[in-house]
């Protein structure tokens, strides 16, 4: 590592996020300052039935706006698996439960801010349930579109989640998705 850090302080803590602020010294000398925001790791589901995918919506109240995603959450309990959370995040956002799981590999959201990385899978053999989301997933939408239609929703700016377009740019160039 080409970074060092001299100290650590906490700024802000809540059971969801913890944000550090790190005084570093880069290889070069100089020295500067790094804020960290430490999330619990997530997953982020892509429900596939072989022309559709399912997508979950909801206002995302950072932005002040509507979106369009993937079903995707952070691993809530300690001896949950990557694994465990994907199917858990399936079933509460849209009620399916995947008869197959498929990892497609590991990303972080945002690396250049946050240490929270994330482990994406391909759900399959879809059976349909009863959606359990959670109290705060008001107003939570799902929706089945075609991959045309999810090419359209991102066109047009109603599907704008960096994590789902990776996920979806991986199912692409494996070919499992063209």
């Amino acid at each position: 590592m080409t970074i060092k850090t001299l100290s650590t302080r906490e700024v802000y803590e809540n059971p969801w996020v913890r944000v550090r602020e790190d005084a570093i010294e880069r290889e070069d000398g100089s020295r500067g300052i790094y804020a960290v925001v430490e999330k619990n790791e997530g997953a982020l589901v892509v429900p596939w039935d072989g022309e559709r995918v399912t997508l979950v919506g909801q206002v995302k109240y950072p932005v002040g706006a509507f979106f369009w995603e993937f079903p995707q959450g952070a691993i809530d309990h300690e001896d949950a698996s990557p694994e465990d959370t994907a199917r858990a995040e399936l079933v509460e956002e849209t009620g399916l439960r995947a008869g197959r799981l498929q990892h497609l590999g590991r990303l972080f959201y945002s690396y250049g801010l946050s240490s929270q990385g994330f482990d994406l899978w391909l759900a399959t053999d879809l059976e349909q349930g009863e959606a359990q989301p959670e109290a705060t997933e008001v107003g939570l939408q799902t929706r089945a579109v075609t991959k045309a239609e999810f090419d359209g929703m991102v066109r047009s700016g109603k599907v704008a989640d960096a994590a789902s377009l990776a996920a979806w740019e991986l199912l692409r160039i494996r070919g499992i998705v063209l």
